[in-house]
């Protein structure tokens, strides 16, 4: 009798155990490379946009102390931060996109986990990392041993880095264009810290509605056991 394709159950003779542990397997190697493809190629555009940053801002002071900071400093100044606020953006966008791909991904490889328990049951023991395709069970993947904080997890990644450094940027900026409007620099301070904090505040929420998008609509074939109950300690 043939096999449904969604039978979730192992075949019963071993020309078709073999034949479905191959392709898992291939599909498995496929999206391992996927995934290191995409972190290399954010971390390459990373260094790019941070060694742009330190770069325009040499330029900038190198500019300053050669104009006086008068004539053409304010436009040129401009023409750079307005350079890197773009480059930023762009950057920041790839940022977010790679995190969503990263999750992706590991959803996608801790589903091929669960099928290969579902065709040896006994290998399932020396996985550390999750056979559930649901949240609980990427949270587990990506941290074996412990549960990580939320915040931790946030305030350490790449966006979160990326998030930071294009705020200030953005808030340069916009301090730039009041300078050159006439204001004082007391003022263009006062414009540039809010615009940085909005900037970061925006953009933390978009990936955090990228994220949200993704785990809603995803549907698990495995979920995760729920966590023990712990027992109130004895008075």
């Amino acid at each position: 009798m043939a096999e449904r394709a969604d039978d979730p159950r192992p075949p019963r003779d071993d020309a078709a155990l073999a034949r479905r542990a191959q392709i898992l397997a291939t599909e498995h190697w496929g999206l391992l490379a996927a995934r290191g493809t995409a972190q290399s190629e954010v971390l390459t555009r990373i260094t790019i946009f941070l060694t742009l940053v330190s770069a325009g801002l040499v330029t900038i002071g190198l500019l300053g102390q050669a104009t006086r900071f008068d004539g053409p400093f304010q436009a040129a100044m401009l023409g750079i931060l307005g350079f890197l606020a773009l480059i930023g953006w762009m950057t920041q966008l790839r940022v977010l996109h790679v995190a969503e791909e990263d999750f992706m991904y590991v959803i996608a490889m801790n589903r091929l986990r669960g099928a290969y328990a579902d065709l040896d049951p006994g290998v399932e023991r020396y996985f550390l990392a999750s056979i559930a395709d649901d949240e609980r069970g990427a949270e587990r993947t990506y941290s074996f041993l412990r549960v990580r904080g939320d915040w931790a997890v946030v305030g350490g990644s790449s966006m979160m880095l990326i998030i930071l450094v294009e705020a200030c940027v953005v808030g340069t900026l916009a301090g730039g264009v009041a300078v050159a409007a006439g204001a004082a620099v007391p003022w263009a301070i006062a414009l540039g810290v809010p615009v940085a904090l909005a900037w970061a505040a925006a953009a933390a929420r978009h990936g955090y509605v990228l994220y949200r998008a993704s785990i809603d609509g995803h549907r698990p074939l495995r979920t995760s056991a729920p966590p023990p109950v712990q027992e109130p300690p004895l008075a």
